[in-house]
């Protein structure tokens, strides 16, 4: 098996963090909720390079010491396109991107990003897959090629989504 190291986004200033002003162009006040101001990836590559499997939790420090709740799905993102990952796969509880959120046999196998934000510009996609997807196309626009969504309750996911041709999940190009 693997080794696996726990961090906090806190830990050597991994995640700089600033406290969330405005969500959807409105003032809000969520407390301890903030959003990456920064990444430095140094500590989470130096464990990769070293055999180490890092995990982190998206929790984030401010320039005042403070700790700050960051999205996860949006942390994830960002933290592939500062490691300069080749592939970017976020697990979830559903089997990708679906037409119909209630019909899990509507499910889009491939899509771009420009798709994507058009979908979520027209409403298509809301609720709890808007920030997986921000996250997603953070990846992407960072330079990630190509960016999976697959169900993690599905047995050996990884492995038919990018082994076979036709997948089990919804990719995203840029």
């Amino acid at each position: 098996g693997g080794r696996a190291v726990g961090l906090s986004g806190k830990d050597d200033r991994t995640i700089l963090a600033r406290k969330m002003v405005e969500h959807d162009g409105q003032p809000v006040d969520l407390g301890f909720v903030g959003e990456i101001v920064s990444i430095n990836p140094d500590l989470i590559a130096m464990l990769v390079e070293s055999g180490y499997i890092p995990v982190l939790s998206s929790v984030g420090v401010g320039e005042d010491g403070a700790s700050y709740n960051i999205n996860a799905d949006h942390l994830a993102g960002r933290l592939a396109a500062e490691l300069q990952a080749a592939k970017f796969i976020a697990l979830t509880d559903v089997p990708g991107l679906l037409e119909d959120p209630s019909d899990e046999s509507t499910l889009i196998r491939r899509l771009s990003a420009r798709e994507v934000r058009a979908r979520i510009a027209d409403g298509r996609i809301s609720g709890g897959m808007i920030p997986k997807l921000e996250g997603c196309l953070m990846a992407s626009d960072g330079g990630v090629e190509r960016v999976h969504i697959l169900d993690g309750r599905l047995p050996h996911a990884m492995i038919m989504e990018l082994f076979t041709d036709t997948g089990v999940g919804t990719l995203i190009q840029r």
